[in-house]
C-alpha cells in the first residue's frame, strides 16, 4: 500500500482517496450491485490516465492503493495485480474522452434507478430532487452489455453537456468535476427515483411540480448543477467513513 503511494504524485493519491471513498459511501447507501459497476477519476497530469475499481473486488473493500490506472483503452499503466472489467469501461472511457469536465464518472445499477429507466415516461417532476435532476437530464436507449465501441458515440451524443444520464433498463449515470461531485449527483439523482417509485406505489393521484417552477430550474441549469457540488457535504461524508472504517485511505 505504502509502494503505491510513494510511487504517485500527491494530486493523484488525494483523487485515488476521494475514489475510494465514492466507492464505499455507494457501498453504505445500498446502491452497488456486487461487483458489477464502477466509478472511474481522471488522474491529474497531462497523461489521459484513469483510475477505475480492481475486478471482482466490493465496493466496500476498494481502497486508495488497490485502484487500478489505466489508460482510454483500458490498458494498465501502472502496474497492479488486478484486473479490470473492460464492459465497465467502455462507457466510462466514452465519456472521459469526449469531456474534459467529466474527470469523475458514477454508474451504478441500483433497483430504484433500474425501475424509473424501464418507465416510459422516464423520471416525473414530482419532488424537489426530480427538478434539479431535471434541469440537466438526457437519456440513452438500451443496446445490450455496454462491450462494443461503436456504441461509444451514441452514448456520448445522447448525454451531450448534461449531468445526469438515465440509461434505459440498465441503471444511472452522473458526471462530475470531482468523486465529490459526482457522488453528490447521484444522491440526488437517486432521491428523485426512490421517491419516484414510492409515491407510484402508494397508488394515489400524483401531483407535478408547477410546469413554471420546473422551467425557472431548467433556465437555471448551469447554476443549479454547480450547486450540487460536494464542498459542503463532502468533507461531513468523509468523517463519516472515518468513525467507520478509515481503511479506504490506505
Amino acid at each position: 500500500m505504502d509502494d503505491v503511494r510513494s510511487k504517485v504524485s500527491a494530486e493523484e493519491w488525494q483523487v485515488r482517496v476521494d475514489l475510494a471513498a465514492a466507492y464505499r459511501l455507494v457501498a453504505d447507501y445500498g446502491w452497488d450491485d456486487l461487483v458489477f459497476t464502477h466509478i472511474s477519476a481522471r488522474v491529474p497530469g497531462p497523461e489521459h490516465h484513469f483510475l477505475i475499481n480492481p475486478y471482482g473486488w466490493l465496493f466496500e473493500e476498494i481502497t486508495a492503493s488497490s485502484l487500478v490506472k489505466v489508460d482510454l483503452d483500458g490498458r494498465k499503466v501502472m502496474d497492479s495485480p488486478h484486473e479490470i472489467n473492460p464492459a465497465g469501461f467502455t462507457i466510462h472511457s466514452a465519456i472521459h474522452a469526449a469531456r474534459a469536465d467529466a474527470q469523475c464518472v458514477m454508474h451504478t445499477h441500483s433497483l430504484n434507478g433500474v425501475a424509473v429507466s424501464a418507465q416510459r415516461q422516464g423520471l416525473l417532476p414530482i419532488s424537489q430532487q426530480s427538478t434539479l435532476v431535471l434541469a440537466s437530464l438526457a437519456y440513452h436507449d438500451y443496446e445490450g452489455i455496454a462491450l462494443r465501441d461503436e456504441e461509444k458515440p451514441r452514448l456520448v451524443a445522447d448525454l451531450g453537456d448534461k449531468t445526469f444520464l438515465m440509461l434505459r433498463n440498465h441503471g444511472l449515470l452522473t458526471v462530475g468535476a470531482t468523486p465529490a461531485d459526482a457522488f453528490l449527483a447521484m444522491y440526488v439523482f437517486e432521491a428523485a427515483c426512490t421517491i419516484q417509485v414510492r409515491a407510484l406505489a402508494g397508488g394515489g393521484e400524483l401531483v407535478p411540480v408547477n410546469p413554471e417552477i420546473l422551467a425557472g430550474v431548467q433556465r437555471a441549469a448551469s447554476a443549479v448543477t454547480r450547486g450540487l457540488g460536494g464542498r459542503l457535504a463532502w468533507p461531513g461524508l468523509l468523517r463519516r467513513l472515518d468513525r467507520r472504517d478509515p481503511s479506504y485511505k490506505t
